[in-house]
């Protein structure tokens, strides 16, 4: 089974009972990857919690990495 997401704007499947980590590897983004920040439903994710925040159908997520410059 799986669960029909949203990840900056495109829609995803992922796996039935899938986390913030799983999101961001469909990105090709690992949990390692410095400078990234992920929201759920607008709702910030903590690092630590990308593990273990569970994702339902249907959720927005937003994933952003910061980038150097200016």
């Amino acid at each position: 089974m799986s669960v029909t997401v949203s990840i900056n704007g495109a829609h995803h499947d992922l796996p039935d009972h899938g986390t913030v980590l799983d999101a961001i590897a469909a990105l090709g983004i690992g949990p390692e990857t410095p400078g990234v920040a992920v929201a759920v439903d607008s709702e910030v994710v903590p690092r630590q919690r990308w593990g273990t925040r569970a994702l339902s159908a249907g959720v927005q997520i937003e994933v952003v990495r910061a980038a150097a410059g200016g």
